[in-house]
């Protein structure tokens, strides 16, 4: 039977693939390196490890099937390699190819494993994680009554799994808090949008990126140029945060939709085609239109691309936290007609040349994620509440401090306190648009003079 034909894969895998990774545009199988590393099979070190599986075989208070003990092999083989290679059997392999469309059962959270705990990078927008306070960082120390201690990735992930509305309880561990806490959630059908947007101040296009699928650069292209069309854009607020990743094409394309021409990223691998250039098209979609690209700790892999990209061009000014710092490529390679390896074969680098893997990108300016409430005047007045106050040279309407507050509230304060990044992102946006705008005439005046 022949494999099943290679497609471009999402690798994000709710609950718990091991990883946050890119997929190259195809999966292929290995080519020999140029200098192979080591070309004599290590005789010695494979009677050990027949000795071993056969004491198992024999020994073990439970027998166990060949079949069943070389797939732990393989498996070990791959856990012990990096947190984003693994082993994928028939389930994990269909469960990759259906994440591609952005629709699943589960919870909505991309996962991890650190000290034998399931830790939480990040919740997925408008699922149960997200809705229940999830967040990037916490550590899943059981589920229900049993503890994660000891137990596989993909154990945790299972019994994570169950039908739509089906409950299941989360114990949590979050810094910054003394006890453990338990939460309950509520399986369901996880639909992920990989793309929203809204105005902001009617003028300013909030777009927001949940993770990258395969048609995310088309879904970002399309969202910029509907609203082109509806808006006198002034500048837009592309949100990358707790975004994990995805397709490495989509974050290629997105870039690609801000950049006039140029590199975007490149991949180093031991294997000839893992060295690959991806480069930009010329044309801006919004026309050198300032943009801001908001980041945090959630932010991993085809996110970091993308902010690594713009930021490198100088194309946008990138503000929030640093990063998550996963600068590797995953091939999926299948082996049988309904099993794969997925497998670390190369390294991505910025335009620059500059590596994320465990360092993330620093943003050029530091927001971190805050509670803010506004201070509202006190007893003060304003000249429109003075006895006899002269009226206002062109007409215009006298606005007292009432009114002066209920517009604060109408225009900013709630979303100060709502989401204070994204708050400063809008205020930074309005900054660049005012400068950009000061100096056009002056650009035009020299033009003219020459």
């Amino acid at each position: 039977m022949p494999l099943r034909p290679f497609f471009p894969l999402l690798l994000v895998l709710v609950f718990g693939a091991p990883a946050l990774a890119e997929e190259s545009a195809k999966a292929v199988e290995p080519q020999p390196t140029e200098k192979p590393a080591q070309s004599v099979l290590p005789l010695e070190d494979l009677r050990v490890f027949t000795k071993a599986y056969e004491h198992i075989r024999s020994s073990y208070i439970h027998e166990i099937d060949d079949k069943t003990l070389l797939e732990h092999a393989i498996r070990g083989m791959l856990d012990q390699l990096d947190p984003h290679s693994s082993y994928l059997d028939a389930s994990s392999f269909d469960d990759l190819q259906v994440h591609t469309t952005g629709e699943f059962g589960g919870l909505g959270i991309e996962v991890g494993m650190e000290d034998g705990f399931v830790k939480v990078i990040s919740p997925i927008d408008d699922t149960p994680a997200q809705r229940a306070g999830i967040e990037a960082g916490d550590l899943i120390i059981k589920i229900d009554d049993t503890t994660l201690k000891g137990l596989s990735l993909n154990d945790a992930v299972s019994r994570m799994r169950g039908p739509k509305g089906s409950k299941i309880v989360l114990t949590i561990v979050r810094e910054g808090q003394e006890q453990p806490f338990d939460v309950t959630l509520e399986r369901d059908t996880i639909k992920v949008r990989s793309v929203r947007t809204e105005m902001m101040d009617t003028s300013f296009l909030y777009l927001r990126i949940a993770q990258f699928q395969v048609d995310t650069g088309q879904d970002v292209k399309k969202a910029l140029n509907d609203n082109l069309k509806k808006h006198a854009l002034k500048g837009v607020i592309l949100d990358l945060r707790n975004n994990p990743g995805g397709v490495l094409q989509a974050s290629v394309e997105v870039a690609d939709a801000f950049l006039d021409g140029g590199k975007v990223v490149y991949t180093e691998g031991r294997m000839n085609h893992s060295n690959l250039n991806y480069d930009a098209e010329p044309g801006d979609l919004i026309q050198g239109l300032p943009l801001v690209v908001l980041i945090n700790e959630g932010s991993a892999s085809a996110s970091e691309i993308v902010a690594g990209a713009l930021q490198d061009h100088r194309r946008a000014l990138v503000i929030g936290t640093r990063s998550f710092g996963k600068g590797s490529v995953q091939t999926v390679i299948p082996i049988t007609d309904d099993k794969a390896v997925k497998l670390t074969t190369a390294l991505y680098f910025t335009p620059n040349g500059r590596s994320i893997q465990a360092q993330g990108i620093e943003p050029d300016l530091v927001v971190e994620r805050a509670e803010l409430t506004t201070v509202k005047s006190r007893g003060r007045i304003t000249e429109a509440q003075l006895a006899g106050h002269l009226d206002n040279a062109k007409g215009g309407k006298d606005i007292k401090t009432q009114e002066r507050e209920q517009e604060r509230d109408l225009n900013t304060a709630n979303l100060q306190g709502r989401d204070n990044q994204l708050y400063e992102a809008l205020n930074l946006l309005k900054g660049l648009t005012f400068f950009k705008a000061a100096a056009q005439p002056k650009k035009e005046a020299a033009q003219m003079a020459h």
